[in-house]
């Protein structure tokens, strides 16, 4: 029962993971706009009292470094045009692995808890609080094993935005990976762990334990029946859920798994808390917000897909 709760799911994460990709490309390019605009050694810039009357935030002392920030569509437009409709798949190789590792075991390790604590004298149902638990403590466990995929997909999916000079090119995840370690050491495969552990953290307990629980509260009140609509419904609610408690902690993940450390010099970032305070000291707060859209956009469909998804997968092996 554990091991197929782990096909599922890894079914399931892998075709929504490919089938909302182009997406998930497009908010980690505007999750990435105004980086470069930062000045993080200006001396006029104040920790502690960065929204103090009168102070200018760097991004805005000069209207040459001032970068117009663009919606989705034009983003997506743009990306298209300039490097072509290809670019919209850019490190689907790295999403596949992504999903193998870290899905499969987040959807895995959620299904266990919850046959474990759910009570069989309440029909096999789980308290939210549980769920939550077991969200938690799946995405974590998920976010660990599949990091190294997460910072090669961030990378891939980052780098049309770079001049052809400053290009990493990877060829695929694999050389990704590879490169990454000989150039960076193996360390720099789990850049960025903490923040992803604590946005799967928070994804998988809001994604999953919502689900279950609109799911259920759908069903006991009689709205629908359990088919299609009532998946879709749920998932869909569970999308918006995870995407507004995740993008503060995904646009700082994106960042930092994406700079660039070059041999002598200092990183841009010392970590995640150095980059939250550099970017809302140059971009203001609501930056931690940048993305927004085309996350919703793309964790709606993706979830429902992969809810919808899991459902079907599950009335196909319900007899193994």
């Amino acid at each position: 029962m554990g091991v197929k709760g782990f096909v599922e799911g890894g079914i399931a994460s892998v075709i929504a993971g490919c089938s909302t990709h182009p997406l998930d490309l497009i908010k980690v390019r505007m999750q990435l706009q105004g980086e470069n605009t930062q000045k993080p050694n200006i001396p006029n810039i104040r920790p502690a009292l960065a929204f103090q009357h009168g102070y200018v935030p760097p991004s805005q002392s000069s209207a040459a470094t001032a970068i117009p920030r663009v919606g989705p569509i034009s983003v997506g437009v743009k990306l298209v045009q300039q490097e072509g409709v290809t670019a919209l798949f850019s490190g689907v190789s790295a999403t596949v692995l992504r999903q193998v590792l870290y899905s499969t075991t987040r959807m895995g390790l959620y299904e266990m808890l919850k046959k474990k604590w759910s009570d069989p004298n309440s029909g096999g149902t789980l308290p939210l609080t549980r769920k939550i638990a077991a969200g938690l403590l799946a995405g974590g466990i998920g976010a660990m094993v599949g990091n190294p995929a997460d910072v090669a997909m961030v990378r891939m999916q980052a780098d049309g935005r770079l001049p052809s000079a400053q290009r990493r090119n990877y060829k695929s995840v694999v050389d990704a990976i590879t490169r990454m370690v000989k150039d960076e050491g193996v360390t720099s495969l789990w850049r960025g762990s903490s923040l992803t552990v604590n946005r799967a953290m928070l994804v998988t307990a809001s994604q999953l334990a919502s689900y279950d629980e609109f799911k259920e509260m759908i069903l006991e009140k009689g709205w629908m029946k359990d088919g299609l609509g009532t998946h879709v419904t749920a998932s869909f609610a569970a999308g918006f859920v995870a995407a507004v408690a995740s993008n503060p902690v995904d646009v700082i993940k994106t960042r930092v798994m994406n700079m660039k450390v070059e041999a002598g010099s200092a990183p841009p970032y010392s970590g995640a808390i150095d980059c939250a305070l550099k970017t809302i000291r140059a971009e203001g707060p609501m930056a931690l917000y940048k993305g927004f859209i085309p996350t919703i956009t793309r964790q709606g469909p993706f979830t429902v897909v992969l809810f919808v998804t899991l459902e079907q997968v599950r009335k196909l092996l319900k007899d193994f």
